[in-house]
């Protein structure tokens, strides 16, 4: 699913201006007035169904998407919270389907004298039903703001590139990937998160940088930033893990080690740590590249690749589809 297509939701006043717009143009074909109220009605109601409708549809069904952005929603919003506003919607539009007739029904049997009356009645029930979803309909605009932001994290191979800031995380994503790679926001950083591909035996691999997230010590993270490092973490397949032992990045070679530590009590994929800069320095017990001049870079990625052959896709559930 491409988050990028999910449409801006209308608000309630917004939601039902179109369908008081579409009644109205219905009402004007029809030259008999009670004839007109009731197909203003009935043309409303059907206007508020479909809308609501289109909202919840134009949403992904979460448990189809990779674990990454489950993760994100339960972090900023909980699953829960997410669908309750999308049931309350679909309540809404159930509401405006089961009504429709009875509301235009009280129009048609009315008196000539008494059919606007009915129709001005039944349209502030509509109206009434449509603002107690008003708030519901606010926030998901929030959450999808927040969520066609995000990076496209597809469910393939996945290498995870770990580090402090300035010891090339971005930099050897950039060497490898086929194409240049995709620099997408993010909720918990200021930082573009980056996501390259590389192509290994004609399947593509991805390549997460981890701006922001990963490159602050435990300490100094809050429980949001906790929590996204959860979410980062657990869509890898494999970890790559740079290390600037120069100290060039800004940060001692013994607070690197520190962050690597922590990163190992939270993966459970295998872990390929490497030194950069190579032609600065290096650190005996790990091997070393350049990203500056490619020097060992693709040894290092075919030693992330080689564990390609035990992945498997990490969607497992049944599709859910969205009642309405």
């Amino acid at each position: 699913m491409s988050f990028e297509k999910i449409p801006t939701v209308p608000t309630a006043d917004e939601v039902l201006d179109r369908a008081l717009r579409r009644a109205a143009k219905k009402m004007r074909e029809k030259p008999n007035k009670k004839r007109a109220s009731v197909e203003f009605v009935e043309a409303a109601y059907l206007s508020v169904h479909d809308k609501l409708v289109s909202v919840i549809q134009s949403f992904p069904t979460l448990s189809e998407e990779p674990q990454f952005y489950q993760d994100i929603v339960e972090i900023l919003w909980t699953t829960d919270r997410l669908k309750k506003s999308l049931g309350a919607v679909g309540w809404a539009a159930r509401w405006s389907k089961d009504h429709r007739g009875g509301l235009a029904k009280d129009v048609r049997y009315s008196s000539e004298e008494n059919s606007i009356a009915a129709r001005k009645k039944a349209i502030a029930r509509l109206s009434s039903v449509v603002h107690q979803i008003e708030d519901d309909l606010l926030f998901l605009n929030d959450v999808r703001n927040v969520l066609r932001k995000l990076p496209t994290v597809e469910d393939v191979f996945t290498i995870v590139v770990a580090g402090f800031p300035n010891v090339g995380k971005s930099s050897f994503i950039r060497r490898v990937s086929s194409a240049e790679p995709e620099v997408a926001s993010y909720p918990f950083t200021t930082k573009g998160i980056i996501v390259g591909h590389y192509y290994h035996r004609h399947e593509k691999v991805q390549l997460i940088d981890t701006p922001g997230v990963l490159d602050r010590p435990g300490i100094e993270r809050n429980a949001i930033e906790r929590q996204a490092l959860s979410a980062i973490v657990n869509i890898a397949d494999a970890l790559l893990f740079i290390l600037d032992p120069s100290a060039h990045c800004g940060y001692p070679l013994e607070e690197q080690l520190r962050l690597l530590e922590e990163v190992k009590g939270l993966v459970q994929v295998p872990i390929v740590v490497v030194a950069n800069k190579a032609d600065l320095t290096s650190i005996p017990e790990y091997p070393s590249m350049s990203t500056g001049s490619g020097e060992g870079v693709q040894e290092i990625l075919d030693a992330l690749l080689v564990h390609k052959d035990e992945w498997k896709p990490k969607r497992s559930k049944e599709p859910e589809e969205h009642q309405v």
